[in-house]
């Protein structure tokens, strides 16, 4: 679920110029034939799907013309709208697409510049947050043209929490040690040095340094951990952020690709309880619960990760449940995909499925989507992953950085600066 309110006053940022790190990739923009032939097909598609769109040929060949004069052309905000809802319910490795017809599209296309881009994550966050009835939303940003490559952020999702790593190992989530060896680098001052500290956005515009934006606390829902049945638990002291916004696959549409465009919808369960707190190369946390519930750790035969897995899993669900935000488990969630299955089936497409993602890391045979196979299949339009920056590399690979020791920063004092949410506001009038 993956995936992927109200108003809220954001609070101060710091923005932080880029120190020594190169900005501004070259984007990889289509040929003109390619942009012209993947633009058909996508109109074509749109067209058939939605009779409200109106006269096609007159359509395309407003289109043809404009590729032909620029190379490339603007996607109508219905045609936005269409293209980023088809992405996802052509997203194969996602089993919440019974959904994709709510896609919220926030179409902020013409915000460049990196205060622009923090603004629209900051608003973002607080319109999906929606005060824990997550709601599922794209916001869309400049695209890749000719020339001009559009803005691009260096989170794997718009909410991470940051890995310091030490000499003993590593402080925090593993997953984003190169992350936060290059917020470090670009003068983010750092967290409290726990294991739950939120990174910053980390904004890349062609033409301009990497910036560093802390977002606001106020759009960051996060729900404490607890167990219905061991007190304990709570004690363990762990927590997990609400919204699950992915902002790290550019969205291709008809042959315009926008290297921006984080998109969320809510957590499955079992996201959080069986990947991110317990895979070994993350929280890694089996063991230590397992303690905590007196298992038999002597032998892998006694299952008892297993058993641990379940209980961290029941505390997810509980603790979201318990604070009032939106979550699914898998059980539910498989026997939805099958509805979505039946009804894209019944419709004459193609639904494809990666068995390997659908199927749920635990419990995997009790749901109903492990007995079956699924059809393979590249489509477009797709959120597409897209490597990681050649400067995020660069930046990770000296002493210091990902491969070296990043020391625990003490807790920060509260920077000034200005926040881009209402700097945009008072641009916009």
């Amino acid at each position: 679920m993956s995936l992927f309110g109200r108003k809220t006053r954001a609070r101060a940022v710091r923005p932080v110029a880029a120190d020594g790190i190169p900005a501004g990739a070259s984007a990889d923009v289509p040929a003109e034939g390619a942009v012209r032939r993947a633009a058909e097909e996508f109109l074509r598609m749109f067209h058939a799907e939605d009779r409200r769109s109106g006269d096609l040929e007159e359509r395309l060949r407003r289109v043809r013309a404009e590729i032909a004069e620029t190379g490339t052309y603007r996607h109508t905000e219905a045609e936005l709208t269409f293209g980023a809802r088809v992405a996802w319910r052509n997203s194969d490795r996602c089993i919440g697409r019974l959904y994709w017809r709510s896609l919220r599209v926030r179409d902020l296309r013409h915000a460049r510049a990196p205060e622009e881009v923090a603004a629209g994550c900051v608003e973002h966050l607080a319109a999906a947050t929606g005060g824990g009835r997550i709601r599922p939303i794209i916001t869309v940003f400049a695209p890749d043209g000719p020339g001009r490559p559009g803005p691009r952020l260096w989170n794997s999702q718009l909410i991470r929490y940051a890995g310091y790593r030490r000499p003993d190992g590593v402080v925090g989530d593993p997953a984003n040690v190169a992350l936060t060896a290059a917020a470090l680098a670009l003068g983010w001052p750092g967290g409290a040095g726990t294991r739950f500290d939120v990174l910053p956005l980390v904004v890349e515009v062609p033409g301009e340094p990497v910036r560093v934006f802390d977002l606001p606390p106020e759009v960051v829902l996060e729900v404490p951990l607890a167990h219905p049945d061991f007190p304990w638990f709570e004690r363990l002291g762990l927590r997990w952020h609400a919204v699950p916004a992915v902002s790290d696959m550019t969205l291709e549409i008809g042959g315009v690709t926008y290297p921006a465009a984080p998109f969320n919808g809510w957590y499955m369960g079992t996201e959080i309880g069986a990947r991110n707190l317990a895979d070994t190369d993350r929280y890694d946390l089996l063991s230590e619960i397992a303690d905590l519930l007196g298992l038999d750790r002597s032998e892998e035969a006694t299952l008892w990760r297993d058993r641990a897995l379940v209980e961290l899993n029941v505390a997810v669900l509980h603790s979201f449940r318990a604070a009032a935000v939106t979550v699914t488990d898998h059980h539910t969630e498989a026997r939805r995909f099958l509805i979505h299955l039946a009804r894209e089936e019944a419709a004459g497409r193609v639904c494809p499925a990666d068995w390997s993602w659908i199927v749920p890391p635990i419990s995997g045979a009790a749901t109903p989507v492990f007995h079956r196979y699924y059809d393979e299949a590249d489509l477009r339009p797709a959120y597409v992953r897209r490597p990681e920056p050649e400067a995020l590399r660069r930046a990770v690979s000296g002493p210091g950085g990902a491969h070296g020791a990043v020391p625990v920063p003490p807790s920060p004092a509260v920077g000034g600066g200005r926040c881009p949410v209402t700097a945009a506001r008072r641009r916009a009038g």
